[in-house]
């Protein structure tokens, strides 16, 4: 796997010891509709995995609430036994409702019950990185963290989690992590239209730690989305290619998981996210989320 900094945009990043792509991808879509039940087409679902790692992808996101447990039994059955080089990043701090709802599992139980089942459905003994989830589907919400993550510090010792990373964090939370035990990963909502965490991303980028941003083109406002599309035009290009180009290049420290359920969106978002951004194209796209 010597390429994969050559075929893919942005190069690698290090997460703790573990070497990875940049430009990843994040395995939410795969599921059925509102993330939840089987795949509409079981094998464009494993297509697109295989499709993954054959393109040089070494980061893969996922969660077991994703179907629930779909997900991971899909990376499973398409990419175990798993390559040395390829590495699997999963969340754990909300279950799935029947109503298709995300309430919050956060307590030492709970996080122990779903670091368990994470390890039997993708079939390791250990998970490469573990975030926790914090908030609610709206967003970040205020307020301590020191149990939930302290629990997971505990299975980390115990040898069943390599690295922990926090999802849908304040700046305090990141901090708060930050002074328990060494983070790899921040994975929080931040694209151009939503710039909140600007000044945590440079912070993170000091120290070493990978920022992952979630909805690459999720909240725009219809004048952001048409001034995007605008700059996109310009240069012949998708929105989507623009907002994750901006984003491998916002800083080095962005790491990239767009999701898509077809191999040939996969490949788009991939040879996308290369395109080259002159600085008036960057001083254009920066005015979109002032």
């Amino acid at each position: 796997m010597g390429t994969p900094s050559v075929s893919l945009p942005g190069g690698t990043w290090t997460l703790g010891d573990l070497t990875v792509t940049r430009f990843g991808y994040g395995a939410m879509q795969l599921a059925g509709p509102w993330v939840m039940g089987p795949p509409a087409d079981r094998e464009g679902a494993l297509a697109v995995l295989r499709e993954a790692v054959g393109l040089g992808i070494t980061h893969i996101d996922t969660a077991d609430a994703y179907g629930p447990r779909i997900t991971n039994q899909l990376i499973r059955e398409a990419l175990h036994p798993y390559s040395d080089s390829l590495h699997i990043v999963t969340k754990v701090g909300a279950t799935r409702d029947e109503e298709g709802g995300w309430p919050p599992a956060r307590k030492p139980e709970e996080l122990r019950r779903a670091v368990t089942e994470n390890l039997e459905n993708l079939g390791l003994d250990t998970l490469d990185v573990v975030n926790l989830r914090l908030g609610d589907a709206q967003g970040p919400v205020p307020g301590s963290l020191a149990e939930a993550f302290g629990a997971l510090v505990g299975l980390q010792r115990q040898g069943l989690i390599r690295h922990l990373g926090v999802s849908n964090a304040t700046a305090e939370q990141v901090s708060e992590a930050c002074s328990i035990a060494p983070i790899v990963c921040v994975q929080n909502m931040y694209n151009l239209a939503h710039r909140h965490d600007d000044d945590l991303i440079d912070e993170l980028a000091e120290q070493g730690i990978a920022y992952v941003p979630f909805f690459p083109l999720g909240g725009f406002s219809p004048l952001q989305s048409s001034a995007l599309t605008a700059v996109a035009t310009r240069l012949d290009a998708t929105p989507m290619s623009v907002a994750l180009a901006w984003l491998l290049q916002r800083s080095p420290n962005i790491l990239l998981i767009p999701g898509t359920s077809s191999v040939a969106h996969l490949r788009e978002n991939a040879a996308g996210a290369g395109l080259p951004l002159s600085d008036d194209d960057l001083a254009e796209l920066d005015k979109i989320g002032r």
